[in-house]
């Protein structure tokens, strides 16, 4: 389904602190599948992860999703893609101060222009699944961490993506978060999501839910 042929990802090429983040990664990647990347910080896999999300263009090297190349594509197509194809879990959740849990869950759909009454709908169903239809209206400031979690993961799914991608998504949970959160992920599997997970988090990478483990350091991997 994700096919990375000879990715690479430099930062400041050509000046004195020039950094290569990727080296040179084939890697394919298939459906329906649980995968997470594991590795120190600064191994690349964050970078990775934004590369295979369309949110970020390799310095060299082709991306294939569903057979068909997304790295030359023009921006404007390129955001399509990322708005269909792709849901993110970000370690800060990124959620907007000052409006309600409902309202950050239909944030990533307001460009697709549908209709404001059917988007809420979908909205508070989201909420409901993950038990927070009690707290829709509230503003997320006043959410906890684990609300706060829930909250991410029902905005990550609003526009019915194929695929999951989470940068460390428990670096600020508990272990009961966590294995919550990793529950979540498995459920969501069984329905047919692709789960794409950075994490050096062992309670991630050590879960029996996952299906592969690879293993990076240097921009490289190191262990597949």
């Amino acid at each position: 389904m994700i096919q990375l042929q000879n990715i690479k990802k430099v930062f400041h090429m050509g000046k004195p602190n020039e950094f290569v983040a990727i080296d040179g990664i084939d890697l394919s990647i298939s459906s329906h599948q649980i995968t997470v990347f594991k590795g120190p910080s600064g191994s690349g896999k964050t970078t990775l992860l934004s590369l295979i999300g369309s949110m970020a263009r390799p310095t060299a090297g082709r991306i294939f999703l569903f057979d068909r190349e997304i790295t030359s594509l023009p921006e404007r197509f390129l955001t399509e893609v990322r708005r269909k194809t792709f849901g993110f879990i970000f370690q800060q959740f990124n959620l907007i101060k000052g409006l309600t849990a409902i309202e950050n869950v239909m944030t990533p759909a307001y460009p697709s222009g549908e209709k404001r009454g059917s988007l809420a709908k979908r909205a508070y169903e989201l909420l409901n699944l993950f038990g927070m239809a009690q707290k829709a209206s509230v503003r997320v400031d006043w959410l906890s961490g684990g609300e706060t979690q829930r909250v991410t993961i029902a905005r990550a799914l609003i526009n019915h993506p194929s695929i999951i991608i989470a940068d460390e998504p428990t670096a600020h949970l508990d272990t009961k978060l966590s294995i919550e959160f990793m529950d979540i992920m498995g459920k969501l599997n069984q329905e047919g999501k692709t789960i794409l997970i950075a994490s050096h988090d062992p309670m991630i990478h050590e879960s029996p839910l996952v299906h592969r483990v690879i293993e990076m350091r240097d921009g490289k991997i190191i262990r597949n």
